[in-house]
């Protein structure tokens, strides 16, 4: 990859993680926590998403964030393809998206193109107890 072709891959996975942040953001205010302890997302291996960039610009993107130090659990997911000509769902390579069944190659993605937030662990403070006496 060129330095160019790097810092354009940086930059797409930087504003991808500032999205990610924003909704990891919204769903720790509507809990009342005090912080993130995990976020797990899933990304397909068409969804233009390099997982190895993605954990690198999320160190960056959540410092000083309500997701700052929390760890980010990448699950990948396999490529899934409908075929059109005989119905058969089979899993395929990503650069092979040809029916396992028929060999057509006229197919739709049913699943691998996805960037999907799975999961969001936070930190929520309790109230000291009041002992009564």
């Amino acid at each position: 990859m060129t330095p160019v072709a790097m810092r354009e891959a940086i930059v797409h996975e930087l504003s991808v993680c500032q999205a990610l942040l924003a909704q990891v953001a919204e769903i720790a205010a509507a809990h009342g926590a005090s912080a993130v302890a995990r976020v797990t997302v899933e990304v397909g291996p068409l969804s233009g998403v390099e997982p190895f960039l993605l954990a690198n610009a999320f160190e960056v993107a959540s410092t000083g964030s309500c997701a700052a130090g929390a760890a980010l659990s990448i699950e990948t997911s396999a490529v899934v393809i409908g075929c059109l000509i005989c119905g058969t769902e089979s899993q395929v390579r990503p650069n092979r998206l040809l029916c396992a069944a028929c060999g057509g190659y006229r197919t739709r993605v049913i699943r691998g193109d996805e960037l999907r937030l799975c999961r969001v662990e936070l930190q929520v403070q309790t109230a000291p107890r009041l002992q009564t006496a």
